[in-house]
């Protein structure tokens, strides 16, 4: 079973990234296209939980309010230079409030892991011929940070005023 990193822990990843194209499997934890998800073109009750994965092209509109009740929502990176899954990500969490777990996946690498908490990401599914080992030193390489975020909304130098 494929692991990930889930709330600065490498924990067993027990769902199954359903692809577009693919047959939908008969039970277990599912993460469905963001599409097939909003159409609503499958039977929930045959799977044990539901959850969806979204394309980092997607724009969110008032059909976005529905994913709030979902276990995970993964975002997906189709490469490392693409930066579209950072606002989504804090779009789910500023915007809509979603509260449960957002998992970054695609090609997600040690870099990225830092800024990709600071926007509000708590999982990650790192690629595949990267160590997973390596990849959670990722999420603690600076002490501090100078600007606002998801993470902490006061900048460092306002702290010195308080």
């Amino acid at each position: 079973m494929p692991k990930i990193i889930l709330n600065q822990a490498i924990v067993e990843d027990n769902w199954v990234k359903v692809d577009p194209e693919a047959e939908l499997p008969v039970s277990g934890k599912v993460l469905l296209p963001y599409p097939l998800w909003l159409s609503g073109d499958f039977d929930a009750g045959a799977f044990e939980a539901v959850a969806v994965w979204i394309p980092n092209d997607t724009v969110f509109d008032e059909q976005a309010e529905k994913l709030t009740g979902l276990p995970v929502i993964a975002i997906d990176f189709p490469a490392f230079t693409d930066g579209r899954g950072y606002t989504l990500a804090r779009q789910l969490r500023e915007r809509f409030n979603y509260n449960g777990e957002l998992r970054a996946i695609g090609d997600v690498l040690q870099d990225q892991l830092f800024y990709m908490t600071r926007c509000g990401f708590n999982s990650f599914a790192v690629r595949e011929d990267k160590s997973i080992e390596e990849a959670l030193q990722g999420l603690k390489p600076f002490s501090g940070a100078y600007q606002a975020a998801l993470d902490k909304p006061q900048p460092l130098f306002a702290e010195r005023w308080n």
